[in-house]
């Protein structure tokens, strides 16, 4: 029996392959895609002020509270900060990585590989934590600012009214001073893989043509593993932008989009505004994947 329904399997391989892609597509389509529409269908409901009721009727009234000046101050506050996380991730990822894909032995390259993917390794919940106890005003932070006798200066910076606050742990510095330790390894993997494509030889060639150090990186290297910056900011970005945790548990009573989901849908049941304010993400990071494959980023995932 066994026999004759691997040969009757052999001799159809489309069927094997259809066989082998639906049940995961099926699984996708309802879960993943189901809650999308899901969102999409609630988002044109509205809740009612009086009854404190969803009214399931179609209208765009709720979308045309997210063009109000609130709604608008959170979704420029919480792109900005993603866009100064993935820059900043950028910064810091592409020297480490470029010294792991060309100069470190095999031995070292496991040695970083391994550091870089350690925190992953752990909960989210306990990284985070950890950063609200390295933060906090009695936090290790504060105690080096005491010793080198620089507690004016980190007072001052948190007088700041932008980026400071009560302490380091309940600030704009906090959030993204944790989301970029959060997503840094998410940046660094793919600037490494692809500065592993990128040929030596292209980089000898620039040399022998007389091209400095300098002229080489921006002309040849940086194009080339650019699609590995790209890749990476997909992650850095799209996580800090939906993220609610973060700036719940350093962010001060500024909201970001995924806390005023939070807020919205939990507190003051308002789902249908929930909803609305998920397909802001939704949309943005449609545009941004759109933008990346023309750059090729997905080659480097």
């Amino acid at each position: 029996m066994l026999n004759r329904i691997s040969t009757y399997l052999y001799r159809r391989p489309t069927l094997v392959l259809l066989l082998m892609l639906v049940p995961p597509l099926a699984w996708f389509v309802v879960v993943y895609l189901g809650s999308l529409v899901s969102l999409l269908v609630n988002s044109f409901f509205y809740l009612d002020d009086f009854t404190g009721k969803v009214v399931n009727q179609f209208t765009l009234r709720t979308y045309a509270q997210l063009f109000e000046p609130a709604s608008l101050d959170i979704f420029f506050r919480t792109a900005l900060m993603a866009a100064l996380v993935t820059l900043a991730s950028a910064l810091i990822a592409f020297p480490l990585a470029y010294y792991n894909a060309r100069f470190a032995t095999p031995r070292w390259k496991t040695i970083l590989y391994i550091l870089v993917t350690l925190p992953l390794w752990s909960s989210y919940l306990v990284r985070v934590y950890s950063w609200k106890l390295i933060l906090a005003q009695e936090g290790i932070i504060s105690w080096f600012a005491h010793v080198l006798r620089l507690n004016g200066l980190l007072d001052w910076y948190l007088s700041l009214p932008l980026v400071g606050g009560p302490s380091l742990s309940v600030s704009t510095t906090g959030v993204f001073l944790v989301f970029v330790y959060i997503w840094l390894p998410y940046m660094i993997i793919p600037i490494q893989t692809a500065l592993e494509r990128v040929p030596r030889s292209l980089l000898e060639a620039s040399s022998d043509l007389g091209a400095t150090p300098n002229q080489t990186f921006w002309t040849v290297l940086l194009p080339l593993s650019f699609p590995g910056v790209i890749a990476g900011s997909i992650f850095t970005f799209s996580l800090s932008l939906g993220d609610f945790i973060v700036p719940s548990m350093f962010g001060n009573s500024s909201y970001y989009i995924g806390k005023a989901v939070l807020s919205f849908q939990g507190t003051s049941g308002n789902i249908p505004l929930a909803a609305a304010f998920t397909m802001g993400p939704i949309v943005i990071m449609i545009t941004y994947l759109l933008i990346a494959r023309k750059l090729g980023a997905f080659d480097a995932l």
